[in-house]
């Protein structure tokens, strides 16, 4: 298991012999509104508050997409696209409210398959174990 992410959904804070998580350059354009809002720590904070409320599809997704930033090979485009999904999945506002019962999630999963789609390349076996094993963590091995 990875020291640098929480342990479950239900944890509140990082420990404190946490690694710090890698570090994502920013790009060289302007960021946008959900670039801005994009954090480790925020990313790791919404997470952990909605994980079971927003399924393991979205969860899926959106640990893909952060894993796959932390690839040295994914250039600043990608990574770029990759923070503005995971900004937007974090924004507390956007174009449906998280909490709406049945369909809060369904523009987060959207944005975020889309950018997976963009960044697929990216998503190698490496991104998609380390996505697995979090997964069986927060929701058991048959996740």
């Amino acid at each position: 298991m990875s020291k640098d992410t929480p342990t479950g959904p239900q944890e509140q804070t990082l420990s404190s012999d946490a690694a710090p998580p890698a570090v994502v350059e920013a790009p060289s354009r302007p960021a946008t509104e959900y670039e801005r809002a994009y954090s480790e720590s925020s990313f790791w904070a919404k997470l952990k508050s909605y994980a079971l409320a927003a399924g393991r599809e979205v969860v899926e997704k959106a640990l893909l997409l952060y894993f796959a930033a932390q690839e040295e090979k994914a250039p600043a485009w990608a990574k770029a696209t990759i923070i503005g999904a995971l900004g937007y999945f974090i924004a507390p506002l956007d174009a449906m409210a998280d909490l709406t019962p049945g369909i809060g999630y369904v523009d987060d999963l959207g944005v975020l398959a889309l950018a997976i789609a963009a960044v697929a390349t990216y998503i190698n076996d490496d991104v998609r174990a380390k996505t697995r094993e979090k997964l069986q963590e927060w929701f058991g091995p048959d996740a």
